[in-house]
């Protein structure tokens, strides 16, 4: 990769970085979710039951889908989270898998994952299990052994990405054989304007990094995921309509007179598998 590339990933990343702080800090509060991530959690299929053993501010109305419900989870079960932020998706697989399973979760914001880190005594607490531990780590590199983990999960997170296939190719590297892969995104229905793509707050609003669904298929298949399944529109970005934060403020100023977000991307659920050879 040329140095010019280099600098410029790095960018993104910095940018990117420098956004998830300020949500952990507080000086942000809505990013790709809702202004009431409560609400936008019950939408897309978290229970009460689930939201009920989290640790207060773990649930930043980060999701734009519900991981650990399409992996189906299994006691026993190695998970792994791209992207964990404040805990939210390992806390709830890691109830799911129980105690003699584990999830991991890897974020590259340092300030996220000690809000993460700061959540797992309450969640023990609260549910009696060790099995949750959180790693500093880019989501292309992942600090996690080859063939370790049974499930990856990630949410709304992979479209943030320089480098999307250096990512699928790290989900195929930490699967076990036969391991599943189960990653909610943002994706786009048609290429977004120009002005949207220029903007920050549009990549860290989880718009200005989206690709075509077909893209992220190619690139699962390249890594040598397969049985690919895609779930699209699983919830309306249009939902983020009541939000004031100056992320999607800046975001929405920037399409063109008349559109709306869910004009260019939408939601969608990818399944897959690797092979057990």
């Amino acid at each position: 990769m040329a140095d010019k590339d280099l600098r410029q990933n790095e960018n993104i990343r910095e940018t990117v970085r420098k956004g998830y702080a300020d949500i952990a800090q507080g000086k942000s509060n809505c990013c790709c979710g809702s202004s009431s991530p409560d609400k936008l959690a019950e939408s897309i299929g978290y229970s009460n039951e689930e939201l009920n053993i989290l640790p207060e501010g773990a649930n930043m109305g980060l999701s734009c889908g519900n991981p650990t419900v399409i992996a189906d989870l299994k006691a026993g079960q190695v998970v792994l989270d791209l992207g964990s932020g404040g805990g939210f998706d390992v806390f709830i697989a890691a109830r799911k898998v129980g105690s003699n399973g584990k999830a991991i979760g890897v974020d590259m914001t340092p300030k996220m994952l000690s809000k993460a880190r700061a959540g797992i005594e309450t969640f023990t607490k609260k549910t009696g299990l060790s099995n949750v531990e959180f790693r500093l780590g880019e989501i292309e590199h992942s600090p996690v052994a080859d063939s370790s983990v049974d499930v990856v999960i990630s949410n709304c997170v992979i479209n943030l990405s320089p480098n999307k296939q250096q990512v699928w190719n790290e989900i195929v590297r930490v699967l076990k054989p036969g391991g599943k892969a189960c990653i909610s995104d943002m994706a786009l229905k048609k290429p977004l304007p120009e002005k949207l793509l220029a903007s920050a707050a549009a990549l860290v609003s989880c718009v200005a990094g989206a690709v075509l669904v077909g893209e992220s298929i190619e690139m699962a298949q390249k890594a040598g995921l397969y049985s690919i399944q895609v779930d699209e529109k699983v919830y309306s970005i249009d939902v983020l309509a009541d939000c004031n934060d100056p992320l999607y403020k800046q975001t929405k100023e920037s399409l063109p007179k008349g559109k709306k977000l869910s004009d260019y991307i939408i939601s969608v659920n990818i399944t897959a598998f690797k092979n057990n050879a």
